[in-house]
């Protein structure tokens, strides 16, 4: 969500980076292009297998029978553009899944509106993630500025005292990307939970949404390992500078 693109850019200002950290890169790189190409085939397999209410229609039902009046469901342009916005309390909807009524439209409706629930009943690790926003914005632009020094010339490697704030800044975004985790997985589990109450989905179709909600969480899961790694490798950087 937030500076998935910094440490590649940073790999590119860096004289002499190493073969551990471009390897990395790589690995981090060729996992998230597999997890995101197997989520668009998963999504386009399950959004030929109909259902008898659209994504909307389903974000509706789930909101309401759960007791929560004062958030609307809302289209928005894009493909797997879906998300949650506490602060306007509105669940966004791509155009695909807001006008779908497939199995791949309910499960991504209905885990958007996991997280509208889980703001109601103020899921404690959704409000460290909200809290953690500001500063996360704050870091985003510090590392943008330390990448401008680099492009300068001035040497993020040779300067002890700046690859500490480097370290620093990096570690925040990264537990972001942790925190995200439980976050996603808790949004998923619950809209498994209501779709199987609400009788929509079939035994079958259960499966197949719940292995769609699967590879849309490793998506985050690996853009979480993929920055402890390099978290951990800025570290022992660091750490041999002393």
């Amino acid at each position: 969500m937030f500076n998935e693109s910094l440490p590649h850019a940073f790999a590119l200002i860096v004289p002499g980076i190493s073969p551990l950290y471009l390897a990395i890169i790589g690995v981090t790189l060729v996992a998230s292009m597999l997890i995101s190409g197997m989520l668009k085939r998963r999504f386009s397999e399950y959004s030929e297998i109909p259902l008898g209410l659209t994504g909307a229609q389903v974000a509706e039902r789930m909101l309401r029978q759960n007791g929560i009046h004062d958030v609307k469901v809302i289209s928005v342009e894009g493909q797997l553009t879906d998300h949650y916005d506490p602060i306007k309390r509105t669940v966004n909807l791509s155009e695909p899944v807001y006008h779908m009524n497939s199995v791949a439209a309910a499960a991504v409706a209905a885990h958007e509106c996991g997280h509208a629930i889980q703001h109601q009943q103020a899921y404690k690790w959704l409000e460290f993630r909200s809290k953690m926003v500001p500063a996360v914005q704050l870091s985003s632009k510090m590392l943008n500025f330390i990448m401008i020094a680099g492009l300068l010339g001035i040497g993020i490697m040779s300067n002890p005292t700046l690859l500490w704030i480097w370290v620093g800044l990096f570690a925040v975004t990264t537990l972001f990307s942790v925190v995200t985790l439980p976050v996603e997985f808790d949004a998923s589990r619950r809209a498994l939970v209501w779709l199987e109450a609400s009788g929509l989905a079939a035994s079958m179709e259960h499966e197949k949404a719940k292995n769609a909600l699967f590879w849309a969480a490793m998506t985050y899961v690996a853009a979480a390992v993929g920055s402890v790694a390099q978290l951990l490798y800025f570290l022992m950087i660091a750490l041999n500078r002393r």
